[in-house]
């Protein structure tokens, strides 16, 4: 879900691009909140194979027309970005957000995007953004039950995650219009940072206080980084071929995402202690940060909260 449609829903947007993409994806947790008591009341009544019927039938019937509708780009269909109308033949030509003409200017297909080191800066961000997530997600139950915390805290901690993501993904998506998509990935890794610095500081002090900390830094914070995960690639490849480019980018990603869970439970089978895996997320989290922020889509392309900067320079140029 998430890459299929950071793939096309941020054609329908510019200036409001991560605010859309935030609002889209806090759809996940509305999901979660909305579908999955429905799916397990119709199991405890009709069976697993009656519930994955008739989710699947939601699917075809709700999701795939809507995904068709907006499958094209707006220019295809005679539509602009962010609803737009056509200008008029005498309205000021609008500011371009462009800010290196020469790199958006080329043809970016997936082999010239590769052969750039900006590519595999992204490539890295991806790839232990995905890590860190998947690590806490997987092992953070299980870690809470063995520290000592009951059944109902560690399940509560888990769905409580779910629930500030959709508020967090939203706000940080529309905090990525203003002060840029790299500032938002590295507030989401910083997330996910001081939630694995609590885990870790929970196995010395148990405490409810580190367990509201872990919950709102790796929900508010750090499942924002899907609200600017397609527009941070989008930014810099822009162009016809932007399909194999993130495809191919989120596949790395994945790789990451299947890997930190795997890292952190061959370190807890072979020291019997989660914090050598904690330890190993809570640095990733800043080499994915930086890793985004050396790969710098704001020297491409900048967001819309920062355009005054080339209408300052468009302004002194006249």
């Amino acid at each position: 879900g998430y890459s299929g449609q950071s793939l096309f829903v941020p054609n329908w947007f510019i200036r409001r691009r991560g605010l859309a993409i935030g609002l889209a994806f806090a759809g996940v947790g509305i999901g979660s909140v909305t579908l999955l008591p429905w799916v397990q009341h119709m199991i405890e009544h009709a069976g697993w194979r009656t519930a994955c019927t008739a989710l699947g039938i939601v699917v075809l019937v709700v999701l795939a027309p809507i995904n068709l509708l907006l499958r094209k780009k707006p220019e295809e269909i005679g539509l602009r970005p962010d609803g737009d109308a056509a200008p008029l033949a005498n309205a000021a030509k609008p500011v371009s957000n462009v800010v290196d003409a020469a790199w958006a200017g080329v043809d970016w297909t997936l082999a010239r995007a590769m052969r750039t080191t900006r590519f595999w800066w992204l490539a890295l961000g991806y790839f232990f953004g995905l890590y860190v997530w998947y690590a806490v997600q997987v092992h953070q139950t299980k870690y809470l039950l063995e520290i000592g915390f009951s059944s109902s805290v560690a399940v509560w901690a888990l769905g409580a995650v779910s629930l500030l993501g959709i508020p967090g993904q939203i706000a940080l998506g529309h905090l990525s219009d203003r002060l840029g998509r790299e500032a938002v990935w590295g507030l989401g890794c910083l997330g996910f940072a001081i939630c694995f610095a609590a885990l870790i500081a929970l196995k010395a002090a148990p405490s409810l206080l580190l367990i509201y900390v872990m919950v709102a830094t790796q929900g508010a914070l750090g499942y924002g980084l899907t609200s600017v995960m397609g527009a941070v690639a989008l930014e810099i490849f822009q162009g016809a071929h932007f399909g194999s480019i993130f495809g191919t980018l989120m596949l790395i990603g994945l790789c990451g995402g299947a890997a930190g869970p795997w890292v952190t439970g061959v370190l807890y089978d072979h020291t019997l202690s989660y914090t050598p895996g904690f330890v190993i997320a809570f640095v990733g989290a800043f080499v994915s940060a930086a890793a985004v922020w050396i790969a710098a889509p704001r020297r491409v392309r900048l967001v819309a909260g920062q355009l005054h900067r080339l209408k300052t320079v468009a302004g002194t140029a006249a």
